[in-house]
């Protein structure tokens, strides 16, 4: 049977990638994006452009609206009592948030604190949100796992994630609410950011301009292609979080509850070196990067991997396109897209 699925941030990557795939499934999607210039509008208006083409009669509607117009929110929950929120919708960037930090507490602590009282109050019975694997922080014990306790953040965007996954336990609790954070890994493809370095990045090689490559390019990400992320998502949807039954109070686990709400990785597991990432697109561009080094910037982190056993545990499935391929389909939109 047909339900209402609300996605915040659906104008965004992996919002708008989402939504075509819940409606595809046959869900009647609802989405929630302010359309904000944190980057040009343009390429989210691209992508509702995609999902309006895609839509069957029906099954789509998009508001242009804000988190934190909380009454305007609770309005929208009130007339259509999705069953699912997906909630994507976050000021992004690590480096941004040293410059605008009131944005992410209006956004992603102001703005969630709406989302959860629009579940609360009407009867959705999943709600699934984005987490980061910037929640570990200074952690240098590679591997992350959702285990290991996420105390020491180093960016505001970071502490505000954590946030997130406190304030959703907190209702999962008092108020029975099944909430799934999902901690992103480094997510690319097409459609993607344009902030993100492999939109930086092929822009500047196809110009024939610098890319700055911080840490001298001595770092590690755990590059995560955006169909692993969708399908992901996609299965913690079907299936909501439940009580941990075996939950210790005396050596409490940090991902799992005496309440529904659970908390995921969804990684690659094949951390790469960011100069590894800059060969294979170069390789799929047919051009060389002129590197500009630089040193670690404040709020980065050296590298990040995900053990991502939970989730398979959970729903069956972890991430595994090989960074060749995924950045190959990256490459061949980008160039489609823009022409170049």
């Amino acid at each position: 049977m047909t339900s209402t699925v609300f996605v915040t941030g659906a104008a965004g990557f992996i919002g708008a990638a989402l939504s075509l795939r819940l409606l595809e499934c046959g869900e009647r999607v609802v989405g929630i994006d302010n359309l904000n210039s944190y980057y040009d509008p343009s390429l989210k208006r691209s992508r509702l452009a995609r999902i309006n083409a895609a839509a069957p009669s029906g099954a789509w509607r998009f508001e242009e609206l804000a988190l934190e117009s909380g009454e305007e929110l609770m309005a929208l929950f009130a007339a259509e009592r999705p069953r699912v929120v997906v909630n994507l919708a976050a000021q992004a960037g690590v480096r941004y948030s040293l410059e605008n930090p009131a944005a992410y507490i209006q956004s992603n602590l102001v703005g969630f604190g709406h989302i959860l009282e629009g579940c609360r109050h009407h009867g959705v019975e999943n709600l699934v949100y984005a987490s980061s694997s910037s929640v570990y922080g200074g952690n240098r014990n590679l591997p992350f796992h959702e285990r290991q306790p996420v105390n020491h953040p180093v960016s505001l965007y970071a502490a505000s994630k954590k946030a997130n996954e406190l304030m959703a336990h907190t209702y999962s609790h008092l108020y029975g609410l099944p909430a799934t954070g999902l901690r992103f890994f480094t997510v690319y493809g097409p459609w993607g950011r344009p902030d993100m370095a492999p939109m930086l990045f092929a822009k500047a090689i196809l110009a024939g301009e610098p890319i700055k490559v911080f840490n001298h390019g001595k770092m590690q990400r755990d590059f995560t292609f955006i169909d692993d992320i969708v399908e992901g998502v996609m299965r913690c949807c079907n299936k909501p979080a439940t009580t941990n039954l075996e939950f210790d109070p005396l050596q409490p686990d940090p991902s799992t509850a005496a309440a529904p709400h659970r908390v995921f990785n969804i990684g690659n597991s094949q951390p790469t070196e960011l100069l590894r990432f800059i060969e294979v697109l170069e390789e799929a561009l047919g051009r060389k990067a002129v590197k500009d080094f630089h040193p670690m910037q404040p709020g980065d982190v050296v590298a990040t991997a995900a053990d991502t056993q939970a989730l398979e545990n959970w729903v069956g499935f972890r991430p595994s396109t090989p960074i060749e391929l995924g950045v190959n389909r990256f490459a061949q939109w980008y160039r489609v897209y823009h022409g170049v």
